[in-house]
């Protein structure tokens, strides 16, 4: 639509920036449920979980990224995005991903585990098996 207005989204991970422009609209997850911010947003301070990251920018054109547990910050028209990983869909490695999720089962069904240890794998599990779905196109 001719004349929308945009804002900046800033994407980072610690490998370093993975997008930074103008957009219309960005939809993700945070820990409480689905957000989607346009511009002169009110300001946010949010928990991410994994989930599709997109960024629309334009009407024909959004970018996606298969996101991870990060946060999200919006203040004064802009977005901040701070992820442990933002992947391209088609990037995502899915034998890697089934290898990874079939170790943090493994690790679940393991009683000796402390609690440390459960949460780091329920971690894993949910990052896996939401980036395997986002692998197959939903």
């Amino acid at each position: 639509m001719a004349g929308e207005t945009t804002f900046t989204v800033e994407v980072l991970t610690p490998e370093g920036e993975v997008f930074n422009g103008e957009v219309i609209q960005l939809s993700t997850r945070t820990v409480t449920g689905e957000l989607g911010v346009l511009a002169n947003h009110v300001p946010v301070l949010a928990a991410l979980t994994p989930n599709l990251l997109r960024l629309k920018i334009s009407e024909s054109e959004t970018k996606r990224y298969a996101q991870s547990h990060g946060t999200l910050q919006v203040f004064a028209n802009r977005a901040q995005v701070l992820l442990e990983e933002a992947i391209p869909p088609e990037e995502l490695d899915v034998s890697a991903l089934e290898a990874e999720k079939a170790n943090a089962e493994e690790r679940l069904a393991d009683d000796s585990l402390g609690e440390a240890a459960r949460l780091d794998a329920k971690r894993d599990l949910e990052r896996s098996e939401i980036f395997l779905k986002i692998s197959q196109g939903d």
